[in-house]
């Protein structure tokens, strides 16, 4: 990790993006009987998951270890595709997770669990209305249209660990966003944007879901999770295309969810499809 320099010339410096402060942030998430145990607050980084990562791999971060960057400057989403925001625009961290209690096979329900958590923190401190896009997207409504404001990835970190990191665009500007498939919370009409009350409210509802999802044993219905993922989920009872591994495609209506968290497709000839990893395109409005 490298300390961003004060003396460098940045032309995203922003008098109205005031950095977040670790020990506040320590002092009201971590607790003795709490999920969390160390909120960590970096200026400038490559990559909070890879750095978390490699953290868990040399036995040097327990669960609930929280690394939070001001700047990422190689942030990833799924498939390697490059995540950037001008510094201190948005959330930028990684938890690292190790639900031992639960069977591995319904791990694959964290990042699910994540944008359930990620999206009731915000629509509570942030006044705004977000959706699901499966597997790992957060969408916001920017002038009628749907947007990505934010995403999620989750890795393997060793033999008993999840790192579960999270990107949200918080005040970036429209002459700042990446792509124009882009938005944030501040162009989708967020009541409040200040980053520190964001941050503590979607670390406590991630909290919340975790500890529901572990208790259960990682079942999906008995903790809620599958029936308030659906809830707020876009993608579903629209047409999609799911562009799968091998350069093959799936066509047709998103139906379900099933018990793993594979997303079902009912495709024209009358099959129904199930898709555990790919990426989703959305065909048809809501």
């Amino acid at each position: 990790m490298t300390p961003q320099n004060p003396s460098d010339d940045n032309r995203w410096s922003d008098l109205d993006r005031p950095p977040l402060n670790g020990a506040a942030l320590r002092r009201g998430l971590v607790r003795q009987d709490g999920l969390y145990c160390d909120i960590e607050v970096v200026q400038r980084t490559g990559s909070t998951n890879s750095d978390l990562v490699a953290l868990a791999a040399a036995g040097d971060a327990d669960e609930g270890a929280v690394l939070v960057a001001e700047e990422q400057t190689t942030g990833r989403g799924r498939l390697d595709r490059r995540w950037t925001a001008p510094p201190r625009s948005g959330l930028f961290f990684s938890v690292l997770l190790k639900p031992t209690q639960v069977p591995v096979a319904r791990w694959g329900w964290l990042p699910l669990l994540t944008g359930v958590a990620v999206a009731t923190g915000l629509s509570r401190a942030a006044g705004v209305d977000t959706a699901l896009k499966w597997p790992n997207d957060l969408l916001v409504t920017v002038g009628g249209e749907e947007r990505k404001a934010g995403g999620i990835l989750a890795e393997r970190a060793g033999d008993d660990g999840v790192v579960i990191g999270v990107g949200i665009n918080v005040t970036l500007r429209a002459d700042e966003l990446p792509v124009p498939q882009a938005g944030s919370l501040a162009l989708a009409g967020a009541l409040g944007t200040d980053r520190d009350p964001l941050l503590r409210a979607v670390l406590r509802s991630l909290e919340d879901w975790y500890g529901r999802w572990r208790a259960a044993g990682g079942d999906p219905s008995a903790s809620r999770l599958q029936e308030t993922y659906t809830a707020g989920c876009a993608t579903l009872g629209r047409v999609v295309r799911a562009e799968l591994p091998g350069d093959r495609s799936v066509v047709g209506e998103a139906v379900a969810l099933d018990g793993d968290g594979r997303l079902i497709i009912a495709t024209e000839n009358g099959l129904q499809e199930p898709v555990g990893a790919g990426d989703i395109v959305h065909l048809r409005p809501a």
